[in-house]
């Protein structure tokens, strides 16, 4: 019997690609699993009408975690265009599955680990391509359950909703174009939500010897959602008296993030904010094809790359593939594989540093390796380690 059940999700696109790449390296390692096939994004919903079906929740639910590959997400309209036919005028709506599973399985936080890893030539660079000082490691927690990600939404608004805004003077401007002509997302924070994602910042600082966590807000024109997330982290932070805290607004960030990537170490923002800063601090470490991320919650997790599904690109094994692999290192982590993980990172290390085998967007179109050569070069250096 395996040591592991892992539900297998390659989703839509280059998502199978990089699972391609995923299972050559852990099989070579000989991480000691079973694989349940679980469908999952843009086919499903064609076809059924569903991109998250109910037989892939009971094969989660049967799983210790998931590893998941990348989803092909569009507009409402043309999600309607891409169903067949006989589903077509049925009321159906397209939600993201990623967005479903974070809140059916309560998977509270996102960890985002950004580092820039010797001889990546993707690497930041500052203003005249000189090397930035210090080295770029920093981690975003993202709380992933609530905020602007919701998913509570409203066009046209419904009338009790609109007249309940209208109450407010604040409305005024809104007030004669009609409720059919408004539409309304929502921003819903909980003081539970937001003491869990800081007090998990600050636990991961103290457990890894990180020296500073920073709130990123805007609580000076969100006033009371930025309010109750920036009173939750200070009360949090109060605990933690040997780490330094301090808050930035999510604009100010962005500027300082690229002028001074190597002052930060460990970020913490809500839903929406943790999402435009994880890519961000993404492409200071070479873009979306070395940034991973874990969904994780009390009991159970859900692994991805960051990276969308590139439909383009789809079947070519073009794509890197080290996002998906550092994903897997944080999936062993998770699972309690420590020396297995360690083995994992060290290889995607030496071959980023040694630089020989890499895919187009490090070489440059025309001269890069395939993915599963990438995978191969990184099964071979974890064999040696």
């Amino acid at each position: 019997m395996a040591k592991h059940r892992i539900a297998w999700m390659p989703g839509d696109g280059v998502g199978h690609d990089v699972m391609d790449a995923a299972r050559l390296v852990l099989d070579t390692m000989g991480f000691d699993a079973e694989y349940v096939p679980a469908d999952i994004g843009w086919e499903c919903w064609r076809r059924e009408g569903d991109a998250l079906p109910a037989r892939t929740i009971d094969a989660l639910r049967s799983a210790d975690c998931a590893l998941f590959g990348a989803i092909t997400s569009k507009p409402r309209d043309e999600a309607e265009a891409d169903l067949d036919p006989s589903l077509r005028g049925r009321g159906l709506v397209y939600t993201s599955p990623i967005v479903r599973l974070r809140q059916l399985f309560d998977l509270h936080t996102n960890l985002r680990p950004c580092r820039a890893y010797e001889g990546n030539p993707l690497n930041f660079r500052g203003p005249e391509a000189s090397p930035v000082e210090g080295p770029i490691d920093i981690v975003v927690f993202r709380e992933n359950t609530e905020g602007m990600y919701a998913g509570v939404e409203f066009f046209p608004l419904p009338r009790p909703v609109y007249d309940a805004l209208c109450a407010n003077p604040r409305m005024t401007p809104w007030r004669e174009k009609g409720l059919e002509n408004v539409a309304l997302s929502t921003r819903i924070v909980s003081r539970q939500g937001c003491e869990r994602i800081c007090r998990q910042a600050f636990e991961f600082a103290r457990r890894h010897a990180r020296k500073r966590v920073t709130l990123v807000e805007k609580p000076n024109v969100l006033r009371e959602t930025g309010g109750l997330m920036t009173r939750a982290f200070r009360e949090v932070a109060r605990d933690y008296p040997a780490i330094t805290s301090d808050e930035a607004n999510i604009d100010a960030i962005c500027m300082w993030l690229l002028k001074n990537p190597s002052d930060f170490d460990v970020l913490v923002a809500e839903n929406m904010f943790g999402d435009i800063i994880s890519d961000l601090c993404a492409g200071l470490v070479g873009g979306l094809g070395f940034a991973p991320s874990a969904n994780i919650g009390d009991d159970y997790a859900v692994f991805e790359p960051t990276h969308g599904s590139a439909p383009k690109y789809a079947g070519q094994h073009v794509v890197n593939p080290m996002a998906m692999l550092l994903t897997v290192r944080l999936m062993l982590d998770w699972l309690g594989e420590a020396s297995l993980a360690d083995r994992l990172e060290s290889a995607i290390a030496e071959v980023i540093r040694e630089g020989r085998v890499a895919t187009y967007d490090v070489k440059g179109r025309g001269r890069g390796d395939s993915t599963l050569d990438v995978a191969r070069a990184v099964a071979r250096a974890a064999a040696r380690a």
